[in-house]
């Protein structure tokens, strides 16, 4: 089989490593991949953007299936374009991406049909925004409406800051259009949790809960980045959450989409906050999470290409999908600055190590070697029978991936450890 995976990140990485198990597969292409990504997959120059490109690429090179991972090219519909060219795709139809591709569509979806999540207004007028802002509770919750590769949101914790952010949404344009209209909602409070699940518009699969650590230093301080590390299974989430989170949350969104006429397949990512009224949803994402793919792939037992397949067939209910009884840490390797300024060009070497390595900013220079290109380069990532192992092999595994201006947090995991420690 030939297998085109979209996108070039470390999510993509984790997702390519995890298809070559299968032993059908004799060909996988990435576009645009990365210099890591080349050891496992053939890396095409085709941006992940270039919809056009894509669709060319997999008729002319006869793929027999197709990954498309990252959200900008599933909004733009590269699911839809390629299925009318009659290749077989895992992810979203665009007018079901748009979950995530638009803050205002999930909110509004989530008030329609009682699923729980954090009160909310929407503005498209800045003065009107402003207006708001002057008696609404603080903290509060910013968000861009558009896709902001997962930075579109602020957590305002004066009046002020809450100006500010909607002022450079709004005015200022950081975020571009995407930031033209703004969802201002309550700041909700609790432990958060990643669950990722395969559905294929009827059935919900949850794959391991998983831990982010979004802060760029130590303690949860510095500022806010794609993701500095994950850990897998999230202690917060228990069996009895997950049963409410079924029930409240998981099932009642595909069926929500599903009666606007928006079928979802693929993966939907749920980012939850457990708050003291129960479960609710911060945010949804049409595709799998950057960096929780890193610790959520290696734990699952069932090949991952079959269950894509059974996705994409909507027969995920013929399938069973298994994980290991295991725990998983992933230390992402940034270069030192990220997410500001940061110098690249300099070598990456891996030696020997018990773990795997996800590449994400990286790419091989005129000399043939590898070298950072981007705020994140690398996530490393080990498994283990306990938690606290998973971290120790983790941390033990990075020393063997070298660069110059390597950067990366010390307390993946600790938050976690103390919740398992508290019972």
């Amino acid at each position: 089989m030939k297998i085109m995976v979209v996108g070039g990140g470390g999510r993509e990485h984790a997702i390519i490593k995890k298809i070559k198990e299968n032993p059908n597969v004799t060909e996988i292409f990435a576009l645009p991949g990365n210099g890591g990504i080349a050891q496992d997959a053939t890396c095409v120059p085709v941006g992940a953007k270039d919809i056009e490109g894509i669709v060319a690429f997999a008729v002319k090179e006869k793929i027999d299936f197709a990954v498309v991972a990252p959200d900008d090219p599933l909004v733009l519909g590269a699911v839809d374009a390629l299925e009318e060219k009659g290749i077989k795709c895992f992810g979203p139809r665009k007018n079901a991406a748009i979950i995530e591709g638009s803050k205002v569509f999930s909110k509004n979806l989530m008030k329609k049909y009682e699923i729980p999540t954090a009160q909310y207004e929407v503005f498209s007028d800045l003065e009107e925004a402003l207006k708001y802002l002057v008696t609404a509770p603080i903290p509060t919750v910013i968000k861009a409406d558009g896709l902001a590769l997962g930075k579109g949101v602020i957590i305002a914790e004066t009046r002020e800051q809450a100006f500010d952010a909607v002022k450079s949404m709004m005015e200022d344009k950081v975020f571009g259009e995407s930031g033209s209209t703004v969802v201002i909602e309550e700041f909700l409070t609790g432990p958060e949790v990643s669950v990722l699940a395969f559905t294929d518009g009827d059935v919900v699969v949850p794959m391991v809960s998983s831990m982010d650590h979004k802060r760029a230093l130590d303690g949860d301080k510095g500022l806010n980045t794609g993701g500095m590390g994950t850990i897998a299974p999230n202690p917060c989430y228990t069996e009895e959450i997950a049963e409410v989170c079924m029930g409240t949350i998981f099932l009642p969104t595909i069926h929500a989409m599903n009666a606007e006429g928006r079928k979802f397949k693929g993966c939907l990512y749920f980012g939850l906050m457990l708050t003291p009224k129960g479960p609710k949803v911060i945010e949804y994402n049409c595709r799998f999470g950057d960096p929780e793919t890193q610790v959520v792939l290696p734990l699952l037992k069932t090949d991952l290409l079959t269950v894509m397949q059974a996705v994409a067939d909507e027969k995920l209910r013929e399938t069973t999908v298994e994980f290991e009884d295991k725990s998983a840490c992933c230390v992402i390797l940034a270069s030192s600055g990220y997410p500001g300024k940061y110098e690249g060009g300099y070598e990456i070497t891996v030696g020997e190590m018990d773990g795997e390595v996800y590449f994400a900013g990286a790419k091989i220079n005129e000399e043939g070697k590898l070298v950072n290109a981007g705020g994140r380069v690398a996530g490393v990532t080990a498994t283990a029978e306990t938690l606290e192992k998973a971290i120790e092999k983790a941390y033990k595994a990075v020393e063997n991936v070298k660069f110059a201006n390597a950067y990366c947090r010390k307390d993946i995991g600790q938050k976690a450890l103390a919740a398992i420690r508290e019972g």
